[in-house]
């Protein structure tokens, strides 16, 4: 029987973060993994707040060394205007870039120089069951030549990703929100990218209120290319094939599909639905939820990766004071901050979607001081109590919407 401090499920971001910081507290930390590595996933957009975590626990240098494309910004492209997202304009002191990245390889990154600290990571290895007992927990695992062994460990972090192991072992309830959204993606070989202005800059073309298509370009010639948008905008997908489907969808953006309306997919697009969801429980008895698993809100700002470090980060630090014999607080300490930042970021969807911030977005007089604090937001940074978006969150961009209508509506009349 094997034994280690912390058992953590999930190899991604969320794990190892959790596990590299828990390593340099000096913990034995194992690490499993259902997939090999590398892998494919979606969430190729990073924010700025994950750079921070990144730093702290030892990981920065191994990811600055793989040369991935700088994220400075990003441009979000309407008929009505084009919005520039310069992280440089900050209101909350912090990282001023980030990057955008083949997961594959970012991924592969973090597990390698996780491993490179001394965390165990058994990929192709699943979880059986759990046991909660008196002095420890036991954890049934399978590797991938089909041997199994039970595991005794101390605490459990599960950064599984959606429908996360913990939450179906324990029969935790997970909602899935109803949207009516959905996600299609693929990438290409961007051979041609150089013909074009601006090639490697991180834009979002706005087709709809509800639909957009992204591009997500990275410094090995590969770019990512999606679309998000209400599912009638798919009706397509499933009566043909996905590739012919996305093909001819391509064509809606203006800006783009002369870039990529014909270039061929390197796979399969990928379809995604019914991705926003959120679990019912974080904590329980010596264990905890990171990540994905615990919750997931929508790919519009880039917030999965920055809330899977936060929650990685912030769970490894109280795991640790627990395991010292503090008496920790995990609803106030991990939940309750976990829900402040998540119930910010949500706002900032829902009023996507009602095109409340689209309309602050493509005002051509926006105010620069407004703007900055905004920038902090949709940098990562939604625990600035300072930041009145963050604060005032709930209703502050309903107002702003509604005090460009009005100008909007006081220029009509001056020309009529």
């Amino acid at each position: 029987m094997k034994h280690v401090d912390v058992l953590i499920i999930g190899a991604g971001p969320s794990g190892t973060v959790a596990a590299s910081f828990l390593r340099n507290q000096g913990y034995e930390v194992l690490i499993v993994e259902r997939l090999k590595f590398p892998r494919l996933v979606v969430g190729e957009s990073l924010l700025p707040l994950s750079m921070g975590h990144f730093e702290e626990v030892g990981l920065l240098p191994a990811l600055e060394a793989m040369d991935f494309e700088v994220k400075a910004g990003a441009k979000f492209f309407h008929p009505d205007g084009t919005f520039h997202l310069s992280f440089k304009e900050n209101h909350t002191p912090g990282w001023t870039w980030t990057w955008q990245v083949p997961r594959e390889d970012f991924d592969k990154t973090l597990a390698d120089a996780t491993e490179r600290k001394g965390v165990e990571i058994n990929y192709e290895t699943t979880v059986s069951d759990l046991r909660f007992l008196k002095d420890n927990v036991e954890a049934d695992i399978t590797g991938a030549d089909g041997t199994k062994q039970t595991v005794t460990c101390r605490f459990v972090i599960d950064s599984s990703g959606n429908g996360g192991v913990l939450a179906q072992m324990l029969k935790i309830p997970t909602h899935t929100a109803d949207t009516g959204r959905m996600a299609v993606f693929t990438h290409v070989d961007d051979t041609t990218r150089d013909q074009f202005d601006s090639p490697m800059q991180i834009s979002f073309d706005i087709l709809e209120r509800d639909l957009w298509f992204w591009v997500i370009p990275f410094s090995n010639g590969i770019t990512s290319i999606g679309m998000v948008g209400n599912k009638d905008y798919f009706k397509e997908f499933g009566t043909m094939p996905d590739e012919q489907a996305l093909r001819n969808m391509i064509p809606r953006s203006a800006r783009f599909s002369d870039r990529f309306g014909k270039m061929p997919f390197r796979f399969s697009p990928n379809v995604i639905k019914d991705y926003t969801r959120a679990t019912e429980r974080f904590i329980g008895d010596r264990f905890v939820l990171t990540g994905n698993c615990a919750e997931f809100l929508d790919p519009v700002f880039s917030s999965g990766v920055a809330f899977a470090t936060e929650s990685g980060l912030k769970a490894a630090k109280l795991v640790h004071r627990q395991l010292q014999g503090e008496n920790v607080d995990w609803q106030r300490d991990y939940v309750d901050h976990m829900e402040e930042g998540i119930a910010v970021f949500r706002s900032y969807v829902r009023e996507w979607y009602t095109g409340n911030l689209q309309k602050i977005f493509w005002h051509r007089n926006i105010n620069m001081r407004f703007k900055k604090m905004l920038t902090s937001v949709l940098a990562g940074y939604v625990w600035d109590r300072e930041n009145p978006f963050v604060n005032r969150h709930d209703h502050i961009i309903q107002t702003l919407a509604r005090v460009v209508e009005l100008e909007q509506e006081s220029e009509l009349e001056g020309l009529i």
